[in-house]
């Protein structure tokens, strides 16, 4: 199990912290996603097949692309 910390520059409320947690929630292999709206980071917790690239790639097409 690894977990990142991501700084996500456009982050401004609960409501973007919440869609991103559903979005990540949804990959295989992500067992937890909280962020931080006010330090505009998510940290998310995850394993085999889920990867840190395809963590990246989601927030990219959900608009919630990490620095």
């Amino acid at each position: 199990m690894e977990k990142q910390t991501l700084s996500i520059p456009n982050i401004s409320c609960g409501h973007c912290v919440n869609s991103i947690k559903t979005e990540l929630e949804e990959l295989t292999g992500v067992t937890a996603v909280s962020g931080d709206p006010a330090a505009k980071t998510v940290s998310v917790e995850f394993g085999a097949p889920a990867t840190l690239e395809k963590i990246r790639e989601t927030l990219t097409e959900i608009n919630y692309p990490a620095a």
